[in-house]
């Protein structure tokens, strides 16, 4: 059993596809333990994306993230970090497949 972390970010809660995320989630079997809507402040947002900080696009990424109420979620299931990656679909919306929730629902890179 593993878990992971899913975020609906501030233009999908924006958009309300909270309900569509979690119905495709539920729908793969898996199960979500915790939920929570927060607004993340620029530190937590650079220490999520710590890995991008030398990047170009990182105080996009950080403002992007940081313009909204989010919702954060704790996905839990069998082999669910593995089926969460293959649910979301490419990071590129535009390389992402039909079927997966970037390519379904997504209109940006920053999505």
């Amino acid at each position: 059993m593993e878990r992971t972390l899913v975020l609906v970010k501030p233009d999908g809660v924006r958009r309300r596809l909270i309900g569509e995320v979690v119905r495709r989630l539920e729908a793969k079997g898996l199960t979500i333990v915790a939920m929570r809507m927060l607004q993340m402040d620029k530190e937590m947002a650079s220490k999520h994306y710590e890995e991008h900080l030398s990047k170009p696009f990182f105080d996009d990424l950080v403002g992007f993230i940081t313009g909204g109420p989010l919702v954060a979620m704790a996905v839990e299931g069998d082999e669910a970090i593995s089926v969460v990656r293959t649910l979301m679909g490419a990071t590129d919306p535009k390389k992402a497949a039909l079927g997966t929730i970037r390519g379904d629902l997504a209109i940006e890179m920053t999505e």
